[in-house]
């Protein structure tokens, strides 16, 4: 395909190849780890994200429209995330006492023993994947490349994650 004025940027044969390769090694290393924490915790990754932002809030506990934001999620996809994590015991919905119109999640000790069980092994799958396959160069590097990435593709408007808020 010929670039002219006004027409796309087409990917060169080297950006497609590298493209190509990220898309492919991302996919693999989701499921790596949804394996992973499916046969070792019972949960898919996305569920054990839940787990480790309710664990780092104050009093393990969290706004449910800043715990979607924060997982890049749908208020839909997480309430049904939420109901499947309360029926283990692991979460728990209660109203937010400064707005009684939402909810926070709120991580129960039962879930604090459980991401506390898959942690390690979790981090050993990842380590498994990605750091030790890395020479500490190219870990400085990924960090970089990451890190310049998230910057441009950060929203500008702090609700630009939040389709529902608009």
């Amino acid at each position: 395909m010929s670039d002219d004025q006004d027409g796309p940027r087409w990917l060169s044969d080297d950006e497609q190849c590298v493209w190509r390769a990220y898309l492919h090694a991302t996919t693999l290393l989701e499921d790596h780890l949804d394996r992973q924490l499916q046969r070792d915790a019972g949960m898919p990754h996305v569920y054990y994200g839940l787990l480790v932002q309710l664990s780092q809030a104050p009093r393990r506990r969290m706004r449910m429209t800043e715990l979607a934001k924060g997982a890049k999620i749908t208020r839909s996809r997480l309430s049904h995330a939420v109901a499947r994590l309360e029926k283990s015991g692991w979460v728990r919905r209660e109203d937010c006492p400064s707005d009684k119109r939402g909810q926070n999640a709120y991580l129960t000790d039962q879930g604090y023993e459980v991401l506390k069980r898959s942690a390690p092994g979790h981090v050993a799958a990842v380590r498994q994947a990605i750091f030790d396959r890395l020479s500490p160069e190219q870990v400085r590097q990924l960090g970089e490349i990451m890190r310049v990435m998230a910057e441009g593709l950060q929203p500008t408007d702090p609700n630009a994650d939040l389709p529902w808020l608009r």
